[in-house]
């Protein structure tokens, strides 16, 4: 039983990075763009063909995975949100983000494979570790950090300060001489480097597959949801509490539940909490 906790704390630690992927961009666009997971199928696709194909030291590994998430960060705003935002209020651009991530899907199966292949280890360590292997530790670790350093950049930072306020008020920023289009390019960014940390973090976990992003574009905006739209710490329970139950559910009815169960979850929630668990409640004016 320990085992399947913390096999769902590990799981769920990856759930609750791709919400935190999910809030960064939402923050400066309003925008749930359904390439999030596919950043974090990329950081670890890319891990391993830096560390396993080219025979790359682990930290230049990581420093490039990192880097190729943040690139196609940048291109998620150039190709598929800023024109659409600028030309449209619509929800245009649940087509545009969806579109590019097929094809970025089918292009890495195309030069990846459609196999997943192993993801290199990180650090030297036995395999019977147990609870103990870096596979569940790395990603609950990183995730703690991401969310910590997150807290920080947006509390204590000048540019943390202004994502701020380009979330609450884009117009009144722009006024103020704040250029949102570039802070809005800066966080698909940064959004970019957290999904690719993650999906590298998470690489022994959840191998290096092609197929893993739609996955994780689900199940993270399921964890966003449940927490809450804009918490962070939202982010961390919902994925944590999404992890848990598919793990249980696993172990205790078989893993053909798992979506079923999560996807029950989100509507439990949105019943009761429409807001999520720690969203803020919005007033609409009558």
């Amino acid at each position: 039983m320990l085992a399947v906790i913390i096999s769902g704390l590990a799981v769920g630690a990856v759930y609750a990075a791709t919400a935190l992927a999910y809030n960064v961009m939402y923050s400066t666009s309003k925008v749930l763009s359904i390439t999030t997971g596919h950043i974090c199928m990329l950081g670890g696709v890319f891990g391993a063909w830096f560390i396993t194909g080219l025979g790359l030291p682990v930290l230049v590994g990581l420093a490039g995975a990192v880097l190729a998430g943040g690139l196609f960060g940048w291109l998620t705003d150039l190709v598929a949100i800023r024109r659409v935002i600028a030309r449209s209020d619509e929800h245009l651009w649940l087509l545009s983000t969806l579109a590019l991530a097929t094809m970025v899907q089918q292009a890495v199966a195309l030069w990846w494979g459609t196999e997943p292949r192993p993801f290199p280890r990180l650090i030297p360590q036995d395999y019977t570790a147990g609870i103990l292997d870096q596979k569940y530790w790395l990603p609950i670790g990183t995730t703690i950090l991401l969310a910590l350093g997150l807290e920080l950049f947006y509390r204590r930072t000048m540019y943390g300060k202004v994502f701020q306020a380009v979330s609450e008020n884009a117009f009144a920023a722009r006024a103020r001489g704040v250029s949102a289009a570039r802070v809005r390019s800066a966080s698909y960014v940064l959004a970019g480097a957290i999904g690719a940390l993650a999906g590298f973090a998470a690489g022994q976990l959840t191998f290096a597959f092609f197929a893993l992003g739609l996955t994780l574009t689900l199940y993270g905006f399921i964890a966003l949801a449940v927490g809450g739209l804009g918490s962070n710490l939202g982010a961390v329970v919902g994925g944590v509490a999404l992890g848990l139950l598919t793990a249980f559910a696993t172990y205790f009815v078989g893993g053909e539940y798992q979506q079923t169960i999560a996807v029950g979850l989100l509507i439990l929630v949105l019943l009761l909490r429409p807001e999520g668990l720690f969203g803020a409640r919005k007033v609409r004016p009558v």
